[in-house]
């Protein structure tokens, strides 16, 4: 079945097979047997797996951006390292915005991920993100001072709406099958893929954290259309809006190994991009990025059992929402319990007490 947005034929499906993915030519379709299915806790291909392990979330408070990250994932050294094996390093921060830095994840926290990367893993680091703004992924690392870590760390700064991708469908409008382009970078078995997302509400799924980063950072967006939009599909404000479900679609073939939270300077009300600053001076990491999120979700103050796409990637087995198998290590919860704003547009949609 071919979109009205993306038309397909046999050509296309079949062409691609080429080099390594970051060196394939841009834009060129990558047949589905190069690419991973589903990988969060153990889940490949196949109906549901079992309940979750139980999970431990990593969570420091303190006064400087680049140690608290730094700090956060030494609490995890353990079991980084064991999932870390001799796979390529890629960090995928936000810029849903390339101009507004309370709503992109700041460089220092990448800072403090190389510096715990670096007396581990020597090969290349790679950072690389596809924007949904109108400017591009490379303006994002101008404006935000990404170049800086080019000549830090040796890192390789990749715009991710360049490079090759799959079809794969979601529910469109009037619930009809849509084919979108997704980056095939994020699916391929050889990439440790860490997530180094921003603390911020969201005006559909209520926060926008380490999954939502990488799995509607996953769609293209370049001169032929926006396939991040078509994942959001309905602009209506419901508990069950169509984002949560295309989600847990592309779940099945792209999750992040390692979740980075960076709530130093996080972000209440309007989110992603028009919300205002809370200074919460957090950063939390976990090697269950569910488990992280849904954490997250209750430090911010909401009830995470609410948030629809938390629910069904527990009941697939793609990680723990349960906060009584989450341990957590580091600063006590009690001390980062935060009451942030919500969306005004999701004011009259949920009712967090």
């Amino acid at each position: 079945m071919a979109s009205q947005h993306h038309p397909m034929n046999r050509r296309q499906v079949l062409r691609g097979m080429g080099a390594g993915l970051l060196a394939v030519t841009p834009g060129r379709v990558i047949p589905a047997s190069m690419v991973r299915a589903g990988t969060a806790q153990g889940h490949r291909s196949g109906v549901y797996a079992q309940a979750a392990k139980p999970a431990r979330v990593s969570l420091v408070k303190g006064n400087d951006r680049r140690q608290i990250t730094f700090a956060a994932l030494k609490n995890i050294e353990d079991e980084i390292l064991a999932a870390l094996g001799d796979k390529r390093v890629l960090i995928k921060p936000n810029f849903v915005s390339t101009s507004v830095q309370l709503a992109a994840t700041h460089v220092d926290a990448i800072r403090g991920i190389c510096d715990f990367l670096r007396p581990h893993y020597k090969g290349p680091i790679t950072i690389a993100e596809s924007t949904c703004a109108r400017d591009t992924t490379m303006a994002g690392y101008e404006n935000f001072g990404y170049r800086a870590l080019e000549a830090e760390y040796g890192a390789k700064l990749v715009d991710l709406n360049t490079q090759p991708f799959v079809y794969r469908y979601v529910i469109g409008r009037a619930h009809k099958p849509t084919a979108i382009r997704v980056n095939a970078t994020l699916m391929a078995p050889d990439w440790f893929v860490i997530s180094a997302a921003k603390m911020k509400t969201h005006d559909r799924v209520v926060t926008t954290l380490s999954l939502k980063n990488v799995l509607v950072g996953a769609p293209v967006q370049d001169r032929r259309g926006n396939d991040k939009g078509l994942m959001h599909c309905d602009y209506t404000f419901r508990k069950d809006c169509l984002l949560h479900y295309n989600m847990f679609h592309l779940a099945q073939d792209i999750y992040p190994d390692l979740g980075v939270i960076d709530g130093f300077e996080a972000m209440e009300g309007n989110g992603p991009i028009g919300g205002t600053p809370v200074d919460a001076r957090v950063t939390l990491a976990s090697m269950d990025p569910l488990a992280l999120d849904v954490l997250t979700t209750k430090i911010m103050g909401f009830d995470p059992s609410q948030i629809m796409y938390f629910n069904a990637f527990a009941e697939a087995g793609l990680g723990q929402n349960d906060l009584s198998k989450i341990t957590v290590v580091g600063t006590p919860i009690e001390q980062c319990q935060y009451k942030f704003r919500l969306s005004t547009r999701l004011a009259d949609v949920y009712d967090f007490g």
